[in-house]
């Protein structure tokens, strides 16, 4: 089963490698902008998961500059996840704003809430 898991991570790396999605083109203002308020922001991943895939691309489509965090190879990063996100579920999306940390779970929430930031 390890195997299987490991040959479709790979087969799923391949066709987004073929398939990598543009960035979007800004001014540079409007980047520095967007770039500022995605500073703070983490994203906690599985290199081959395919949920985490899917995040990936929205932030390459969106052209987001956001920390990605490996938190099944890292285990300070999987600890942190544990302890301040509650669970290691991935994908997560770590926001701080304002002082205030928010742990965003499910892929689908964090494309729409980086669709939203990036329109």
């Amino acid at each position: 089963m390890k195997f299987v898991r490991w040959f479709l991570g790979r087969i799923i790396l391949f066709f987004n490698f073929i398939f990598s999605p543009r960035s979007k083109k800004r001014d540079p203002q409007a980047q520095q902008q967007l770039d500022s308020q995605t500073a703070n922001m983490a994203l906690y991943q599985f290199h081959a998961c395919p949920f985490c895939v899917k995040v990936r691309r929205s932030i390459k489509r969106n052209g987001l500059n956001i920390e990605t965090r490996d938190a099944k190879n890292d285990d300070n990063y999987r600890q942190e996840l544990a302890e301040q996100g509650g669970k290691v579920k991935v994908p997560c999306l770590r926001i701080e704003q304002q002082g205030q940390v928010q742990w965003l779970y499910e892929s689908s929430d964090i494309v729409a809430y980086l669709d939203k930031l990036a329109a």
